[in-house]
């Protein structure tokens, strides 16, 4: 399209200078030679698209743009041929030669946005890693993942991705599947668990026997759902095609009569041929041709001042009427990692925040993240004998004091009796929060509570969405627990917990049965989802994948940016149905008169030269029009 739009512009630009300005210098004795050698490469080589594009629409009994470019061009191109033949001083090669080159440059432009969707296959075949530690016959082997056979044992050290899906045989880990389920806490991993591809093993280390490879794990299945989503996402057809399709048959009609009458009076084959051509140069779309594509430049412009991204014209011409939004949880509606949000001090005399930070300050668990997080002001002890017991907690010295820092399992495996704070810890627990006890061998001294937050964001957007008469919808890889209290937190009526990403593809499609429907997250696991729906919206923090499978980016991560960019689209399609009203005013107003109505009574007649000249103040009047869409406050 870059190539096809700066060499169009190449003779597109000459030929509108030359006819624009020098149509009568003497300097210029063959001007109308040179306009025709000017426009017919642009005419039959540039816009061969065009044509195709207009033949397959009339091999299917319609119309739409191409049909009425390639009708409003040709007409004027081979009447230029005609006039030049019979050597008339006036032509209109520069009329289609420029028109041709200005839709040329809306769809490179257009192409420029899209080019990125396509790597969103390619971003996701490369997160399985190229190799893995295979034990064959009692030895070990670093092998490429395309030799590793069904049974294999392999070995995943702490930081490695998980190379297959597969079952732990021995050894236990915590592993962080967010990327896949959306759960934004690691589970827990020891024989007899599942693990998947790609994943990542955060703490211990473990060896599983491969079970699904190649085609058959998690990731590919994801892939092939984006490939399947992308491929099968029916194309939006146009506003400018709606209208071209009622538009052409009426002006090549009107044309035919108005040959076929002026020539049945007796009016000679000359002047029947000038008015007929005549008709379908005042109608030629300049203004119709660019009635869209600048209201669309114009309305992206303004969104990405908002750091809101429409990744192609038909994203913003359908954002408004979207019925229903889907929300993934994970890293969308929450902050994405956990967060310390309770801390219950059960011991007047010590601070738990310290303790606890104090006994995971060398640990990489997202728990204890959250933990130093909440920690950082404060002054740590220096911890001794630290030991991290998988899927348990941990347990070290403090200035001569042992304490254990976990789970329930912690507790009970050394000795400690929690069960007169058993209903704080289930009432924490049930707002889908992780609960950790902090205790010494005398008892519990603290107990700590960790979850994925809401974004402060989050609530307005959902009440502001559903006011607007959408339907908010949440999907979530997390557990149903979880996903039910943010639910309630926010405002969601709708909740579908559980949910793996082939599955969200799947509820994707059902929903759109009710209405258009957009999805809206940041993981690798909801591209099949985002592919699905109509509209993808991805946050700007998101995955490279979320980010290029998506229709439009909201760059700041604020969720009522998607409020911000149903207006944008709102408003950007009224510009572009008031563009269409100008183009067509002066078409409608124009096409009678080229016809001829007004010969009989006044001799006056809109020749091809007026036409052109009608047709390019409509153009002016459009260009006017949607430049003052900058103006607009979102």
């Amino acid at each position: 399209m870059r190539r096809l739009f700066f060499l169009s512009l190449i003779f597109a630009f000459p030929a509108l200078i030359l006819g624009m300005f020098f149509m009568d210098h003497p300097l210029f004795v063959f001007q109308n030679y040179f306009l025709w050698f000017l426009a017919t490469p642009v005419q039959f080589y540039f816009a061969k698209e065009m044509y195709v594009s207009a033949y397959k629409a009339l091999m299917n009994r319609s119309a739409n743009m191409d049909s009425l470019v390639i009708l409003g061009t040709g007409s004027a191109y081979f009447y230029s041929v005609f006039l030049v033949l019979t050597h008339n001083h006036h032509n209109y090669f520069e009329t289609g030669t420029v028109l041709i080159t200005v839709v040329i440059l809306g769809r490179y432009l257009e192409a420029i946005a899209k080019k990125r969707t396509g790597q969103a296959i390619e971003k996701l075949m490369k997160l399985s890693p190229n190799s893995a530690t295979v034990i064959r016959a009692g030895r070990e082997y670093a092998l490429g993942i395309d030799d590793i056979a069904a049974g294999d044992i392999i070995i995943v050290k702490p930081g490695e991705k998980i190379p297959v899906d597969g079952t732990v045989t021995e050894g236990n880990s915590s592993v962080d599947e967010s990327m896949i389920t959306g759960e934004s806490k690691p589970v827990s991993k020891r024989s007899g668990d599942q693990v998947i591809g790609a994943t990542i093993n955060q703490s211990g280390v473990f060896r599983f026997r491969a079970e699904r490879i190649g085609k058959d794990t998690v990731l590919s299945r994801i892939i092939k759902l984006v490939e399947d989503a992308q491929i099968k996402k029916a194309p939006i057809q146009r506003y400018a095609d709606k209208i071209s399709s009622h538009f052409v048959p009426s002006v090549i009609l009107i044309a035919a009569v108005t040959f076929i009458a002026w020539l049945s009076v007796g009016s000679g084959f000359n002047f029947a041929l000038m008015t007929a051509v005549s008709v379908l140069v005042v109608a030629c779309p300049c203004a119709l041709g660019l009635a869209t594509p600048t209201a669309i430049m114009v309305g992206s412009g303004l969104g990405a001042k908002y750091g809101i991204l429409f990744k192609g014209g038909d994203s913003l011409e359908t954002t408004h009427r979207l019925k229903n939004i889907v929300f993934d949880k994970t890293g969308t509606l929450t902050v994405g990692h956990p967060v310390l949000t309770d801390i219950v001090n059960l011991n007047d005399s010590v601070n738990i925040l310290v303790i606890a930070a104090s006994l995971e300050k060398y640990s990489e668990h997202s728990l204890a993240k959250a933990i130093l997080d909440r920690a950082q002001a404060e002054i740590l002890y220096t911890s001794k004998d630290v030991i991290a017991v998988s899927g348990h907690g941990i347990t070290g010295e403090i200035e001569g004091k042992q304490y254990f820092l976990g789970n329930r399992a912690l507790m009970k495996l050394n000795g400690i009796d929690i069960s007169e704070h058993q209903n704080k810890i289930a009432e924490l627990e049930n707002e889908g929060k992780t609960v950790v006890t902090l205790a010494d061998k005398s008892g519990p001294i603290g107990i700590l509570a960790i979850a994925d937050d809401v974004k402060e964001s989050a609530a307005g957007a959902v009440k502001d969405l559903k006011n607007a008469g959408l339907k908010v919808i949440m999907i979530t890889g997390d557990n149903k627990k979880t996903a039910d209290h943010i639910a309630e937190l926010l405002g969601i009526d709708e909740v579908y917990a559980n949910t793996l990403p082939e599955n969200k593809a799947k509820l994707i499609n059902e929903i759109r049965l009710t209405g258009l429907t957009a999805m809206v997250g940041d993981g690798i696991n909801d591209s099949p989802a985002l592919a699905s729906a109509d509209i993808g919206i991805a946050l700007g923090s998101g995955t490279d994948v979320a980010i290029e499978t998506g229709d439009v980016v909201l760059m700041k991560n604020d969720l009522n940016d998607i409020v911000r960019a149903i207006k944008l689209s709102r408003i950007t399609m009224n510009k572009i149905r008031m563009n269409m009203f100008w183009a067509l005013f002066y078409n409608v107003l124009g096409i009678p008169v080229a016809a001829g109505i007004l010969y009989a009574s006044t001799g006056w007649l809109l020749n091809p030269m007026l036409a052109g000249t009608a047709m390019a103040l409509s153009s002016v009047s459009v260009v006017t029009n949607s430049l003052l869409l900058r103006y607009k406050k979102l």
